[in-house]
């Protein structure tokens, strides 16, 4: 029988977020399995894992805030911006201070456009980059908008080597931020360690807490021993946006893919709803096609599902909801 949930991965090094889809496909004997935002094989810490059902919620964690914690290099660049590069160039970096390291790390909060690494997953036309670079090809200038809330350092310098805290936007590349960093001081820097630790926002947080080493599921799931935390039921996944009650008529609605109406949701047109039923089992998740007065914004809404779920595990996606 199909697994339908999330579950926490502590990843470790040397592998893909893909590879990790790919195991916990051969654990829970299954092939639908997603991910929630990638890690680079270096990088370690929390990785959410979809399964079954799930994976049609993944567009809604994907693009939840990150928060890491790592370590940058100075005095060192290399080609992939990380440990794992080779180097590009050596430059002193005895003059630095934790002063002026604070002062170029505030440079970098806010909203601004983050050029990419050229050995990143991105395609333009239809190429990686990292392919492009991989061949010696020059590769283009690609960036995009990231937001970082928080790049802060976390203690004293040591070995050219100091450690930070960084919450960022989903899509934000860490060893971007080391490279730019050590450019700013003017001695060149790379990420030589990190470490997902949360990802979500404040008050809907998903732990490093609560994760499991591959190693560990794959030991617990052949003993028959409970996964405990770490794995979350459907229903019981946290997702950004306010419930919805259905009686049993607007159940089979729901199940048709019809609108229902719901009163006291505090939701404008175009928001995001969970639909359940009485007993708080997820049937639906649906947006707001319509508010029909109240104030405050809890009048009635009509609510058109966008995905539906069933017991069996098949799951639909309806009213021509975009896949992308």
């Amino acid at each position: 029988m199909a697994l339908d949930g999330l579950l926490y991965v502590d990843k470790e090094t040397g592998g893909t977020s893909h590879d990790v889809v790919q195991r916990v496909r051969r654990i829970v004997g299954q092939k639908r399995v997603g991910h929630c935002g990638t890690l680079d094989p270096d990088a370690t810490g929390l990785l959410l894992v979809t399964l079954g059902q799930a994976t049609r919620l993944t567009r809604f964690l994907i693009q939840a805030r990150k928060v890491y914690e790592g370590t940058v290099r100075f005095g060192i660049s290399t080609n992939t911006y990380d440990a794992s590069g080779e180097v590009t160039a050596e430059r002193p970096a005895s003059g630095l201070t934790a002063e002026r390291i604070d002062e170029a790390m505030l440079r970098f909060a806010g909203t601004f456009e983050q050029r990419l690494p050229s050995f990143s997953a991105r395609k333009v036309k239809g190429v990686r980059l990292y392919e492009m670079a991989r061949r010696g090809e020059e590769t283009p200038d690609v960036s995009k908008e990231v937001t970082v809330d928080e790049f802060v350092r976390l203690d004293d310098l040591a070995d050219d080597r100091v450690r930070f805290r960084l919450t960022c936007s989903s899509g934000t590349y860490a060893r971007s931020l080391a490279h730019d960093l050590g450019e700013a001081l003017g001695c060149g820097a790379h990420l030589c360690e990190l470490r997902r630790l949360r990802i979500g926002k404040p008050g809907l947080w998903f732990d490093i807490e609560r994760a499991l080493t591959l190693g560990e599921i794959e030991r617990r799931t052949r003993a028959g021993e409970s996964l405990g935390d770490a794995c979350v039921a459907l229903s019981a996944i946290p997702l950004p946006f306010p419930s919805g009650t259905l009686d049993s008529q607007q159940e089979q609605r729901t199940a048709h893919g019809q609108t229902v109406l719901l009163p006291g949701l505090p939701a404008e047109g175009g928001d995001w709803d969970r639909l359940v039923d009485r007993a708080g089992h997820l049937l639906a998740v649906g947006s707001v096609t319509e508010k029909l007065g109240g104030s405050q914004g809890r009048g009635l809404v009509v609510v058109q599902p966008r995905i539906v779920f069933t017991a069996s595990g098949t799951g639909q996606d309806v009213v021509g909801f975009s896949r992308t």
